[in-house]
């Protein structure tokens, strides 16, 4: 009953604050999606964006499963230990154009002091080029065995503030995949083996397109260079 009743609590501070964390959201999904520099152009940095607030079902998984491992999620801790509660996801064409987003979350964070990182940004990947792209940037890289790529950007509006939300930044092919992923392995991931297997082959489907893609843009950049 206690563990229940944590929970109950935990989620209660959740939605008590649910409101103003979407609003902090939503702000960051607006920035993004009206920025001249990202969406100007003819070939515009950013291609979408969207933005979700965490499930409050998926997160009372979350908290029971923090509570039998013992390492129990709060209402007091909530708010620092889940960081993805509230999420914007932004996606673009071709790799060398993350560098462009990350250079602007990058000003906006130290120069125009609008957002503050709740800790270093972070690239995911499983590919060794995509390693070398990513440290190049600056990015702390982490290899998933699970063949996620994505970077990562924790932001809250000032180091005091109880909202934190996190900005996804990705590639369509890698959306794709995530996209696949996530429906069936999240919250608990498939037991089917040829499923499995099935999103390995995805992932090198993915990454030779992605390839192609950079490729592609680069041709196109060199022969109007001329």
């Amino acid at each position: 009953m206690s563990e229940q009743h944590d929970a109950d609590l935990a989620l209660a501070a959740f939605e008590e604050r649910r409101h103003e964390l979407s609003i902090f959201m939503k702000g960051i999904e607006g920035w993004f999606s009206s920025h001249p520099k990202l969406t100007g152009g003819s070939t515009p940095t950013v291609h979408s964006v969207k933005s979700r607030i965490k499930d409050s079902g998926h997160l009372r998984e979350k908290i029971v499963r923090k509570q039998v491992g013992g390492d129990p999620i709060t209402a007091e801790n909530l708010f620092t230990r889940v960081t993805d509660l509230a999420g914007v996801r932004v996606l673009h064409l071709y790799q060398e154009q993350a560098r462009v987003i990350h250079n602007a979350i990058i000003d906006k964070v130290e120069k125009q002091r609008d957002w503050v990182f709740n800790e270093a940004p972070k690239a995911y990947t499983w590919d060794p080029e995509a390693q070398g792209f990513f440290t190049d940037m600056g990015l702390e890289v982490h290899v998933k065995d699970s063949f996620y790529t994505s970077v990562h950007y924790l932001v809250r509006p000032r180091t005091d503030s109880p909202h934190c939300c996190e900005i996804q930044v990705r590639t369509l092919f890698e959306e794709i995949w995530g996209e696949v992923d996530h429906t069936l392995n999240y919250p608990n991931p498939t037991d089917n083996v040829a499923c499995r297997e099935q999103l390995r082959v995805l992932t090198k489907v993915v990454g030779a397109g992605s390839r192609l893609v950079d490729a592609i843009f680069r041709t196109a950049a060199s022969t109007s260079a001329r």
